[in-house]
């Protein structure tokens, strides 16, 4: 039992370190043009809060979503 939830929590630990992993590229990608310098830019600052945000309230409606279905599905 306790392996199990040890496991459970290493698990969801990865899971969420693999998101921050795809968020940080994917939003980097997105709005980081020009070779960085000390300080973002007034537009990469605005781009990457914008950026987190999107992908923050998509996986957040992801979730209440398959949680919708799962309890439909009970």
């Amino acid at each position: 039992k306790e392996l199990s939830t040890f496991l459970e929590k290493e698990q969801a630990q990865a899971k969420i370190n693999s998101s921050i992993h795809t968020l940080t590229n994917m939003c980097w990608t997105k709005c980081i043009t020009g070779t960085p310098s000390t300080r973002f830019s007034h537009g990469e600052e605005r781009c990457l809060a914008n950026c987190v945000e999107r992908f923050l309230d998509t996986s957040l409606f992801m979730v209440k979503r398959i949680e919708e279905q799962r309890v439909q599905a009970s």
